[in-house]
């Protein structure tokens, strides 16, 4: 064995290629966790192919065409329920729910497009399905950014280096900071840009950012806050608008509902379950019984709601990456049964307290498997 040091970066890949190679195994000499998950992972696949026999349609080589057949479902249905707005026929409120709705549903699709689920030998139709998503959710990064650090988030899950779990909060203190940074993105933005130590990190920061948000992004983010400025000096002012002006904000006020509005309270609920249902920090680096909790208790409803249950099936999606997001849903009552026999949590609110950590006592730094005793 060699005595010459191990650069920080050159340890830090070792440790996950260790990990990722016991993350899953049956042997006898695997950690109790890789058993655990082992476990899990293979009652999933077998409910998911269970219902695959039972349910032809289901089948992987459908996958894709039904991708596709949601998407064009979901996009028609925004259109349409925008369309109802317009002509008066459907309320403003009414829009703005059934739109989130739809958008989170979206939004499933291109995590799972992220993962090269579906049109993996057809390039041309898995982009332009990206974006197809990507126009349905302006207020997010583009996908294609997002690839990269999504997929480094499932191997590094609760390590410093998951920079997508770190953006949106996890392992931060709770306090109304983290309340403005999940539900405003440019002011989360403002506030990591903060965090960094330099101006040339800062300016790096914001260049990175503001290219992967470019260019529905900034333009929705600055729709949506020229809808607020606008309407906040015409309560309290009540200026005489001009002709062109009132016509600028008739289209925007359109576009806000039907479409900023709506992912902004998706992704305000997509983010507030993801960064609590993830620990951070003091995770065993490999053990999926550690990295995500289960929310499912019934008052999180609204949030579920407006991110297509991602509470209730994200820690499913850990176990067994390459299911679609239907077949998630549809395996989430057997899946639930193994995952809280193998000890991962459920409804762990304390971890609220204790900053996403896994251990119960954050002062001992205790990073076993065992379940706790926590409300189900």
């Amino acid at each position: 064995m060699s005595d010459s040091p191990v650069k920080p970066s050159e340890e830090t890949a070792q440790a996950v290629q260790l990990a990722q190679s016991v993350r899953f195994s049956n042997r006898a000499d695997a950690p109790e966790h890789a058993r655990k998950a082992h476990y899990v992972r293979q009652e999933i696949m077998r409910e998911g192919e269970r219902l695959r026999a039972r349910y032809p349609v289901l089948q992987r080589k459908y996958e894709s065409a039904l991708s596709a057949l949601v998407m064009a479902s979901c996009l028609s249905a925004m259109v349409l329920t925008g369309y109802a707005y317009v002509m008066g026929g459907l309320p403003g409120w009414a829009a703005f729910v059934i739109n989130a709705v739809l958008a989170s549903i979206i939004h499933e699709l291109e995590h799972d497009l992220i993962h090269w689920m579906y049109f993996r030998k057809t390039p041309w139709a898995h982009h332009l399905m990206l974006a197809l998503g990507l126009i349905a959710r302006p207020t997010t990064v583009r996908p294609w950014v997002r690839r990269s650090a999504h997929l480094n988030h499932h191997q590094n899950s609760g390590q410093e280096e998951d920079i997508e779990e770190r953006a949106i909060t996890n392992g931060q203190p709770w306090s109304l900071l983290r309340l403005l940074m999940l539900a405003d993105l440019p002011f989360a933005i403002a506030m990591h840009t903060l965090a960094q130590p330099g101006w040339r990190q800062k300016i790096w920061y914001v260049g990175y950012v503001g290219g992967a948000l470019f260019p529905l992004g900034i333009l929705s983010w600055g729709m949506w806050y020229l809808f607020l400025g606008f309407h906040f000096v015409d309560a309290v002012f009540a200026p005489q608008w001009s002709a062109t002006w009132l016509q600028v904000m008739s289209v925007v006020n359109v576009a806000v509902v039907v479409w900023v509005a709506p992912n902004i309270l998706r992704t305000f609920c997509l983010n507030f379950l993801s960064s609590n249902m993830h620990y951070f920090g003091d995770v065993q680096r490999g053990n999926l019984i550690q990295e995500t909790q289960v929310l499912d208790a019934w008052f999180l409803f609204p949030l579920q709601l407006f991110s297509f249950n991602v509470g209730k099936t994200h820690g499913i999606h850990h176990f067994v990456v390459r299911e679609p997001f239907w077949i998630r849903q549809l395996t989430m009552k057997r899946a639930h049964q193994v995952m809280r026999e193998a000890g991962v949590r459920f409804n762990d609110f304390q971890a609220f307290r204790r900053a996403n950590r896994w251990a119960l006592d954050t002062g001992q730094g205790d990073r076993g498997t065992g379940a706790p005793a926590v409300n189900s």
